[in-house]
């Protein structure tokens, strides 16, 4: 039986880059590899008005549902991308790309990615844990 996840009760972990406070975002990874799936990973997460996630990459495809807020999606190419409630992006690795919240509420979106156990490779260095690398909590079994 898959499990079902209360995700709205997971208690959000603040990431912030080390030298930029426009990085700033709180999120909880609902499901991943031997947590629930064997071969996909869920996180859910929420950015402030101002703040934005920080360039990054992943090492496997992202699909992501906006559930509330607006923001923009910046992609390395140069472009950008309005989003808000019920937005679907994909994003195919290993592309860079940053999301910031433009809006006046918190920017809420759940992210799917494509693999049990995977990393993002930040430009910034995050805090915690201090690294440019941030990914599954089994990225390092």
């Amino acid at each position: 039986m898959a499990p079902v996840v209360a995700s709205d009760k997971l208690e959000r972990t603040t990431v912030w880059a080390e030298d930029d406070p426009s990085v700033n975002w709180a999120g909880a990874f609902a499901l991943y590899g031997g947590h629930g799936t064997t071969q996909s990973s869920m996180i859910v997460y929420e950015i402030e008005p101002g703040k934005r996630l920080g360039w990054h990459s992943d090492a496997t495809e992202e699909t992501q549902y906006i559930i509330a807020g607006t923001g923009e999606l910046h992609m390395e190419d140069g472009t950008t991308h309005p989003v808000g409630p019920g937005s679907v992006l994909v994003l195919p690795t290993p592309v860079r790309h940053d999301l910031v919240n433009t809006g006046t509420e918190t920017l809420r979106a759940v992210a799917f990615f494509a693999a049990a156990m995977f990393t993002q490779t930040f430009d910034n260095v995050m805090l915690p844990p201090k690294s440019h690398t941030l990914g599954t909590p089994n990225r390092a079994a």
